[in-house]
């Protein structure tokens, strides 16, 4: 059984590679264009070549995302029971007014 780690690693890796590659925003992609890169990882996928390639150099890590705070990154995440707006909507659907003694 164990010797069947190392393929099913490499599958796992140039799947996953295969997925996020397809699923990465153009803009997010770096180096090569996004049909290139699916190139690669189609075509080195087996020596690991390709997928780690991508992992590694194909698309910003971290990149701030819009909504996902940082510069340029739009409005930052706050937790639910921090968010005043979040909070003022509970108000709304709460039917007792907050009150919990009915």
């Amino acid at each position: 059984m164990l010797r069947y780690l190392p393929t099913l690693l490499v599958l796992g890796l140039w799947i996953y590679a295969f997925i996020d590659c397809l699923n990465t925003p153009e803009e997010e992609v770096r180096g090569l264009p996004k049909i290139g890169w699916v190139i690669v990882i189609l075509l080195f996928g087996g020596v690991l070549v390709g997928p780690v390639a991508w992992v590694i150099a194909g698309r910003r890590r971290g990149a701030a995302r819009p909504g996902a705070g940082g510069p340029g990154g739009g409005q930052r995440w706050v937790a639910p029971d921090d968010n005043p707006e979040f909070l003022r909507s509970l108000r709304r659907e709460d039917p007792n007014g907050g009150n919990t003694q009915g």
